[in-house]
């Protein structure tokens, strides 16, 4: 499937009108349009359009059994897209929408069995990027959309890695710069009782649990532990996030003190330089003149961002993964973050992204 890509760059405040509505066009005939979310790049079809939505599958090269995420500009759209509404779930969801945050609800029989891999619910969001909210508008329709990449490879955040991977297989890409939280929306199943994250993502668990009033179940497979066995919202089976290059991650049980962190990727790093390979290390802005202490110049040093801001870490983590396969080096080294807050996001999408994982006592 080849195709003539166009881009229109746009201000992410304020977008032209004329040129969204061109871009609503080619949703409502069918058609796939790459936008920007506060997330991440969506690769939009109209949800109602089975085949719009196969189209989707094909590109991405994505598991058919793995569901997309529906996004609306507005409650009257929801009432489309979801047969039922329970009033406590309305309450929370007037709270937190528009936002990065993706609630599974029953669906409608409105939204073709294509979107949601067959099951019976929907994963639906209300993103709170002015050009994603602009073109769901104009197009009329809700938008089904995974992120603007190759299944498996990390997410884009700008439309430069959209380019890298969709270039002449999408209609229409909508370059607004680089995205606000650089990882994708937390997914919450909320029809059962308690809620349960299905993904974690820049709404922490912490705060959602203060809004519903409602204790909220995490499995392991959304720490990144293990694969669910059927998927209910994307990035809960298959590995997902990964760079080319070997990706190790070493983790502690305890992040009070980091020296046996920053030891043992030393230790790492010593064992591959002496066995002629070239080494990165992907760290915290706290550990980084460590690295650089020891081993100087003979491994690349990446800094992801601070500790004391993990939606810095966020930010920069799909970013820096995809950087990793241009530092023309063998292997890669990535530090473990405390599971607090947005933390919690960043180690399910780097237990997803490794191809080794060593927890250090």
């Amino acid at each position: 499937m080849v195709k003539t890509t166009k881009i229109f760059k746009v201000n992410a405040e304020s977008p032209n009108e004329e040129v969204i509505e061109v871009c609503a066009r080619y949703i409502r005939e069918g058609g796939l349009v790459v936008f920007p979310t506060e997330t991440v790049y969506g690769l939009g079809a109209n949800a109602y359009n089975p085949n719009a939505v196969k189209k989707i599958f094909i590109v991405k090269q994505r598991p058919m059994d793995n569901p997309l995420i529906v996004h609306i500009a507005g409650f009257k759209q929801l009432y489309e897209v979801v047969s039922s509404i329970p009033a406590w779930v309305k309450d929370f969801l007037v709270k937190v929408w528009p936002g990065p945050l993706t609630a599974v609800l029953p669906k409608s029989k409105r939204i073709p069995g294509e979107v949601t891999a067959g099951l019976d619910t929907v994963a639906v969001r209300m993103p709170l990027h002015p050009v994603a909210l602009k073109l769901i508008e104009k197009s009329g329709v809700p938008i089904a959309a995974p992120s603007a990449n190759i299944s498996g490879r990390p997410s884009p955040t700008t439309a430069q890695h959209v380019i890298e991977d969709l270039w002449g297989k999408v209609d229409v890409i909508i370059d607004a710069g680089e995205t606000i939280f650089g990882v994708e929306s937390t997914i919450i199943d909320l029809t059962r009782e308690p809620p349960v994250l299905l993904r974690p993502g820049p709404y922490p668990v912490e705060k959602l649990r203060e809004i519903l009033g409602k204790n909220i179940i995490i499995p392991e497979f959304a720490r990144g532990l293990s694969e669910a066995d059927k998927a209910l919202s994307p990035g809960m089976k298959y590995r997902h996030y990964a760079p080319r290059t070997p990706l190790i991650l070493v983790e502690l049980k305890d992040y009070t003190d980091l020296s046996a962190l920053t030891l043992k990727i030393i230790e790492l790093a010593e064992e591959n330089i002496s066995k002629g390979k070239r080494v990165a290390i992907l760290s915290s802005s706290e550990t980084a003149k460590m690295y650089l202490k020891h081993l100087g110049k003979r491994a690349k040093i990446v800094v992801l961002g601070s500790r004391n801001n993990m939606y810095s870490v966020a930010k920069n983590l799909f970013k820096a993964l995809r950087d990793l396969d241009k530092l023309n080096i063998d292997i890669a080294l990535v530090e473990g973050f405390e599971e607090k807050g947005v933390g919690l996001a960043v180690m399910n999408r780097l237990r997803k992204a490794s191809t080794k994982i060593i927890v250090v006592d």
